[in-house]
């Protein structure tokens, strides 16, 4: 059985980056493996998380749809949208920013405290990434899917086992993707991009 890091599209790790930024195309194809983690943790209480982190995904790749060149890098879209009225891909990379950087503290956090369920794991997340962002509704939602996170052990056996193997390999997923995060968020306060959005 092949482990759930084999199987995403691509690797945070396969993400490259040159002077300009992280290359927008590999960064999305890897973003959408996040997606497909949710779907292993089996659970329609899910699907407002992601919907939302797929409709980022989608205007960040409508925007790159239209300039592939020009938007190579996550960057370049946020400077070309800077000062304009249509930020749309900008805000919602911004957003897709802050449902990675949940879900990378949740399974770092899972990783990390081999005892803890899942649902302690996410929860402790959510309280340090997006709770400060979402409003009263939203809220909820997020609570209603903490509480449907399967067991520790169920979630790594759908990853392909509670094993050493699994493990190194998310730990060098979530690696990857807090790196790439970090350098979006150096990039957006840098330059205040997110002022507004």
């Amino acid at each position: 059985m092949s482990t759930f890091v084999e199987r995403v599209p691509l690797r945070f790790e396969q993400v490259t980056t040159d002077e300009t930024g992280i290359n927008t195309a590999e960064f999305l194809d890897a973003a959408r493996g996040v997606v497909m983690l949710f779907d292993e943790l089996g659970s329609a209480a899910f699907v407002a998380v992601k919907s939302d982190i797929s409709g980022n995904i989608d205007k960040v790749q409508a925007k790159y749809d239209t300039d592939k060149v020009a938007f190579n890098t996550l960057e370049k879209i946020v400077l070309a949208e800077a000062g304009t009225k249509d930020r749309k891909a900008s805000q919602g990379l911004l957003w897709l920013k802050r449902g990675l950087e949940f879900t990378a503290q949740g399974l770092s956090r899972s990783l990390a405290n081999a005892t803890e369920e899942l649902a302690d794991s996410f929860r402790q997340a959510y309280e340090a990434t997006l709770k400060p962002l979402h409003g009263f509704v939203v809220k909820a939602v997020f609570n209603v899917a903490m509480a449907a996170c399967p067991y520790r052990k169920t979630f790594y056996e759908k990853l392909g086992g509670d094993d050493e193997a699994v493990h190194k390999g998310l730990e060098v997923w979530v690696a990857a993707l807090q790196k790439h995060l970090k350098q979006l968020d150096d990039f957006y306060k840098k330059g205040a991009y997110d002022k507004g959005l």
